[in-house]
């Protein structure tokens, strides 16, 4: 254990530092690469989702080869960067730089901060976190744009640009719309899908149908038709990147959360089934997964790191935990050789070298194994005739080398022979030479020397999960564990297997890296070289001191092992679950227990640190009957039943190198068959557990093969049935015993009117698809119906759609007739009174029929004789809905079954009529509506005739306006001749009858305000002339705006204008001025007029343009604007800005009058411009004034930044801050405060106004909320004691951006 402590090295030569902790300083230089042989990326501070994507991209080695193949001819050279006449492109000479680094370096970790600095971030961009698939897009744009006419302009479109097509068939005429589309990467969903597989099926297999409300306007039949949408992939791109969806939006409770559920992706996966093109063979749409980027958190933090395939074999891969067997068997392995003489140093360490597996031992482990070899230190043993252990190796360099950066001795071979010589290109890169390149021999190439045997690499080796400045080597079936949880995987990238690397790229980390990028990493090594051996010198001293000090602690440590190995053994332990072969039979696809009664599986606990071949031998001990073979195999329980996974072959492998857990479920049987009958193992033979579906035939039969079969008078009986995943779906045909002539359908999920299904019929084609390939899942309902069975009367076919209507959809409906003489009594009387019907009913009944039936069910024929009765759906409020049309079904009516119907007095209308609801001048209430039933084919005047004479009105000075989304009367039905079919009016549609005629077409009406001054501003003429006219115009309504300082501005209505949309704003003032309230008002001409438009009761705009159109201006009729009297002309241009400036008061919270200031934003919208016109208006420094923005919803204050960035000049000038986006959006009328710093030190803007409206606020809150807030807690069962815990404040999200130089 303490071998290597007790050596001492010489000078000249330095072994692996020791287990003690050395404190770095400055100047130490960075540490070598680790055993792995792969540099990892330093983390800048928030840099995980950079350094992900970044060892992605280097071990795509067609990304990285296209990368280094373009020169300084073509990229400049970074000397030149500060030129301003050179081109320089940046990005793509700092990846270089850094990919060459990554390969060639001898260091742990590279930088990213030249690569950053190129990208134009700064401090507080990297260490902010951003999301990788938004990196991995915005990268890709940057290098696009950087390589801009040169020979790789094009390599990122042809490496990763794919294209995929969309269309829509129409079912009327059959033509097909399509329109093609780029992708770079595909956005796939994981919520409410279990894999890969299942989402490429749902976007490029699934069709979308257009039918019923949501028909598509077909382009060559002009109309409206049922269609089917659809995708599929046209070109597939070589390397394939798949992006999950593990962010949502939860509606519900307002917030971001991140799907951790299990979602499947598969190692290789064939694209076939989602492409245009199938005729290509099967290599063509074939790819391998490479690279997984997992992240771990949440959705507003977390980490990122990468697993990645070593594509090249540039690592040196390891089994994970290979240090971790006990040494008690490392020294039995030892004893099995024959043990050389002790007296030769030479012979011990060659043999101990030899015996070992991967040829080579760590050399700060060499003195541990001399130990267990010979039973004493190199110190003692030979250290007095051949000096210290280093020196002896470098004295024997014609046996020994050192490789993987000086960190492990191996034997030297002779010389090989052409045979065995690895091969090299013809032709030889730039920068090499036919001497051994230093970089490539000792400081970079992970393998030994020419003529060193290697060890056979197992299967799923050179895996590595690269953590920022960490790397280390994985299996390949730790990928499935990122399958789901919080560390999970976001990203997938496959590459296309036709994609085979050429022999002289395999463990070379130099293959096709330029000559001067060599050079480069040369250097650096060198340098690193030279100061490691200083700091080896520097530190001689201290390490002889710690070795003296060691050996006393070696003596401490013995004691500590045996309470050590104890505390182990029950660290260490697993439970296991294992399931006997002989107490299971294979059926359905899947193995279940012979007898229920049986326990189905032996509990068993076991030291993870011990092998496979272990466990074995206390298996066989305690199965004293078994014969034979004896197979370990990995076991899942799943709906279908058990199933078997992969098989433990390796014997000297430990429990937990194999990946065996607490609660793993272990299959002992003989590796072929259960109970004479083969079993398929794998994740590919997944049994699915179906729901079989079949037409009743009157009897209930017992499903065959055990399914349980169901049936309850519903027309259809139903069994669970399990197959295997890769049996194809006419495998499945034959083992229901049905013949080839039947159909199997899938059901669609959701229904429609009558409770009737839907169905899916599989064509023809899928009969050869297994069941993972058709995405059908655990649960899914197969309908089986054969030729005979197929009634007319229950089953429709319409296209590739089944509609099955059975008994059991054919249930009730409930009819109730409330009589119309106790409609005003007290609600107790009036449910005492309603009558009820259950009306045996199905999809396929008339309505007309159910009403027949209710009558006389209710024995209502002599009361309603004569008299016209309609049924009404009622919805969750009581209120009765439109009433069906009684000539359609059930279902096509789109009423489902077992609801309530109500039978009310009135007409039902037919199939070509609408029940419209109107009322006269307000929005219609509840109760307070009239109905009207019209035709379709009746147009707007013809239906306005019908509801001036149901509601008796007289005139013509009428017209019908629409109800808005927020139910509030909106626009009018301009066009009288158009159609009510033509405007697409429904059933239930509400119009409102609106006094006044229509104006002309092109004509607007527009509703006119007048703006009156608060009482503290000298008093126009305009409000005068209004005042007196206020007797004989309209009665005044008034609008209140408050300000910051509580005063009030009045609007007053002054009448109506109607003109073309096409007058200008000109024309517009002069038509306002013709109006009676204002007739005696002059005003020299229209630009002494401002006008406002009015939205939501509040001045929002300034109309700018005196000759501007109302068209463009964007006015429509029932637009709301006011007027405003000027003293002096005024034409604003589109970027000028009118604000409301209020100077503080010295010493108090308050502010002098305000003052309007037009302010210029075209050239400069920053705060720094504004604080410059406001300093020239009050002859005051910009520097001595502070302003802020008042916010009239919150009372609140928002204040200007007095602070200027101070730029590098080095660096890229950062855009000024606008007033006129985020996050202060000025617009005209805002109110602006402004402090003099020279006067007023105070620095705070609220008012004393300000304060008491939020105390008024806070208080209504309270008193409106604490009958709410009390009912939540009653509900949710919170005490009154108990408080919400405050929610956490996150940063606000800032868009990532990389800033690139113009090349063109």
């Amino acid at each position: 254990m303490f071998g290597s402590l007790f050596e001492e090295e010489g000078e000249g030569y330095s072994l692996a530092p020791s287990g003690g902790k050395v404190v770095k300083g400055e100047g130490e230089p960075p540490s070598p690469r680790g055993r792995v042989n792969l540099s990892g990326i330093k983390n800048q501070g928030g840099t995980c989702y950079l350094n992900s994507l970044l060892q992605t991209l280097l071990f795509t080695p067609e990304f990285r080869e296209e990368l280094f193949s373009l020169g300084p001819k073509e990229l400049g050279c970074l000397e030149d960067k500060d030129k301003p006449e050179a081109k320089v492109r940046v990005i793509p000479l700092e990846l270089q730089r850094l990919f060459a680094r990554l390969l060639l370096v001898d260091q742990q970790s590279a930088s990213t901060a030249d690569l950053t600095d190129s990208f134009g971030w700064n401090n507080s961009e990297e260490s902010r976190q951003h999301d990788v698939q938004e990196l991995n897009r915005i990268l890709f744009s940057a290098l696009e744009h950087s390589l801009v006419d040169t020979s790789g302009s094009a390599f990122i479109q042809r490496l990763y640009h794919g294209t995929t097509v969309n269309s829509i068939l129409c079912k009327e005429c059959g033509n097909i719309s399509q329109r093609q589309e780029d992708f770079l990467d595909l956005t796939v969903c994981v919520r409410g899908v279990c894999g890969l597989e299942g989402a490429l099926w749902d976007m490029f297999v699934e069709e979308e149908m257009f039918e019923g409300s949501n028909l598509y306007r077909c382009g060559q039949c002009d109309q409206l038709v049922t269609a089917a949408k659809s995708a599929k992939l046209r070109k597939l791109p070589p390397f394939l990147t798949v992006s999950l969806l593990r962010f949502n939006f939860d509606f519900a409770r307002c917030e971001r959360y991140k799907e951790t559920g299990r979602y499947t992706f598969p190692l290789t996966i064939n694209l076939r089934p989602f492409c245009e093109q199938t005729e290509d063979e099967d290599s063509e749409y074939s790819y391998e997964l490479f690279s997984v980027i997992i992240h771990k958190g949440g959705c507003y933090g977390g980490h990122y790191h990468v697993y990645i395939k070593d594509m090249d074999h540039l690592g040196l891969w390891e089994p994970p935990e290979e240090d971790t067997k006990p040494k008690v068997q490392k020294k039995k392995e030892v004893r099995a050789y024959t043990e050389p003489e002790k007296d030769d140093p030479l012979s011990v360490l060659s043999s101990i070298i030899a015996q070992e597996e991967s040829r080579s031992v760590l050399l700060d482990q060499l003195g541990q194994r001399l130990m267990d070899k010979i039973g004493s230190s190199w110190s003692k043993k030979y250290r007095k005739l051949h000096g210290p252990i280093s020196k002896f190796l470098q004295n024997h360099s014609d046996v020994f080398v050192l490789v993987n950066n000086g960190t492990r001795v191996a034997l030297k071979a002779n010389p090989p022979s052409p045979v065995t010589q690895p091969s090299s290109p013809a032709h030889p890169t730039p920068g090499s030479s036919s001497t051994p390149d230093p970089v490539h021999n000792n400081t970079a190439n992970p393998q030994p020397e020419l003529g060193l045997e290697m060890a056979p690499e197992p299967q799923g080796s050179h895996w590595f999960d690269l953590n920022d400045s960490t790397v280390t080597s994985i299996h390949e079936r730790d990928v499935e564990k990122m399958y789901q949880g919080k560390e999970s995987a976001y990203m997938l990238f496959y590459r296309k297997t036709l994609l085979r690397r050429p022999s002289g790229a395999l463990r070379n980390p130099g293959y096709q890296v330029p000559s001067h990028l060599l050079e480069m990493a040369e250097e650096e090594n060198r340098r690193l070289q030279q100061r490691r051996y200083s700091r080896v010198r520097t530190h001689t001293h201290t390490h002889k001191r710690t070795l003296y000090f060691a050996m006393f602690c070696g003596y401490l440590c013995v004691c500590v092992l045996c309470y050590r190995e104890e505390f182990d053994a029950s660290n260490n332990s697993v439970e296991l679950r294992l399931h006997l072969a002989p107490r299971y039979r294979l059926e359905n696809g899947a193995l279940k227990p012979i007898s229920i009664e049986q326990k189905e599986a032996t509990n068993l606990t076991f030291d993870r640190r011990r092998t496979v071949g272990d466990l074995r031998m206390i298996i066989y001990q305690k199965q004293d009957l078994w014969e034979g073979d004896m197979a370990l195999t990995v076991a899942r329980s799943l709906p279908a039943g058990l199933h078997l996974y992969n098989t433990l072959t390796d014997d000297e492998v430990s429990l937990y190198s194999a990946g065996i857990l607490t609660g793993t479920d272990l299959f002992v049987w003989n590796g072929r068959e259960v109970c004479g009958v083969t079993v398929q193992t794998g994740a590919e033979w997944e049994p699915v557990l179906l729901t079989v579906v079949r037409p009743s035939l009157g009897e209930e039969e017992e499903g065959e093969g055990g399914g349980v079969g169901e049936e309850g008078g519903s027309g259809l009986t139903k069994e669970s049935r399990g197959f295997a995943g890769r049996v194809t779906l006419g495998e499945v045909r034959e083992a229901l015993g049905e013949p080839q002539e039947s159909l199997l359908c899938q059901e669609k999920r959701g229904g429609e009117g009558g409770g009737a299904s839907r169905w899916r019929v599989f064509p023809p084609g899928d009969m050869q698809r297994t069941l993972k390939e058709l995405a059908l899942k655990d649960g899914d309902a197969l309908l089986v119906l054969e030729p005979q069975t197929q009634d007319s009367s229950v089953f429709s076919m319409s296209g590739d759609m089944l509609t099955v209507t059975t008994p059991s959809d054919c249930r009730w409906l409930q009819v109730e007739y409330q009589p119309e003489r106790r409609r005003k009594r007290g609600e107790e009387e009036e449910e005492e009174e309603r009558m009820r019907a259950k009306v045996p009913a199905s999809g396929n009944m008339l309505l007309c029929e159910v009403k027949q039936r209710a009558i006389a069910e209710l024995q209502l024929q002599e009361h309603l004789a004569g008299v016209a009765c309609c049924l009404r759906q009622v919805d969750r409020t009581g209120k009765l809905l439109p009433p069906v049309c009684e000539e359609l079904s059930v279902r096509d009516a789109g009423v489902r079954l077992m609801t309530s119907l109500s039978l009310c007095p009135g007409t039902a209308p037919k199939d070509t009529q609408l029940f419209l609801y109107f009322s006269v001048g307000t929005a219609p209430s509840s109760g307070l509506e009239g109905e009207i039933i019209v035709e379709r084919s009746n147009t707007v005047k013809q239906c306005l005739k019908k509801m001036l004479e149901s509601a008796r009105l007289e005139g013509d000075g009428w017209h019908l306006r629409r109800l808005d989304w927020c139910e509030e009367v909106g626009e009018a039905l301009m066009d009288e001749e158009a159609s009510l079919s033509g405007l697409k009016m429904s059933h239930g549609d509400a119009l409102v009858i609106t006094e006044g005629r229509l104006p002309p077409k092109g004509f607007l009406k527009l509703s006119v305000w007048l703006y009156v001054e608060p009482s503290a501003y000298p008093v126009v003429s305009m409000e005068t002339e209004v005042n007196g006219m206020a007797a004989v115009s309209t009665e005044g309504q008034r609008l209140e705006v408050m300000t910051a300082v509580g005063a009030e501005v009045e609007l007053r209505t002054v009448g109506q204008v109607e003109l073309s949309e096409e007058a200008t704003l000109e024309e517009l003032k002069t038509q306002v001025l013709t109006l009676p309230a204002l007739q005696y008002v002059c005003v020299p001409t229209p630009a002494f007029l401002r006008v406002w438009q009015l939205e939501g009761q509040r001045l929002t705009r300034i109309l700018r343009g005196q000759q501007h159109t109302l068209r463009k201006l964007k006015l429509s009729s029932g637009v709301e604007f006011c007027v405003q009297q000027l003293l002096r002309e005024e034409d604003l241009g589109p970027k000028e800005v009118l604000l409301r400036v209020q100077m503080g008061v010295p010493g108090e919270r308050g502010y002098y009058p305000p003052e309007e200031l037009v302010w210029d934003a075209s050239r400069d919208p920053s705060p720094r411009s504004l604080r410059s016109a406001l300093a020239s208006t009050y002859g005051l420094s910009p520097d001595s004034l502070l302003l802020a923005k008042h916010q009239p919803h919150t009372h609140t204050w928002e204040t200007f930044s007095n602070w200027s960035q101070q730029v590098s000049k080095r660096k890229k000038k950062k855009k000024a801050e606008s007033l006129l986006g985020a996050p202060f959006h000025l617009k005209d009328g805002d109110i602006i405060g402004v402090k003099n710093l020279l006067i007023d030190n105070n620095r705070d803007f609220s008012t004393q106004q300000d304060e008491q409206r939020l105390r008024e606020e806070k208080e209504q809150r309270r008193k409106g909320g604490q009958g709410a807030g009390a009912e939540v807690e009653t509900n949710r069962g919170v005490g009154p004691e108990k408080k919400m815990e405050p929610i956490k404040a996150r940063k606000p999200e800032v868009a990532l951006s990389i800033n690139v130089g113009v090349f063109r």
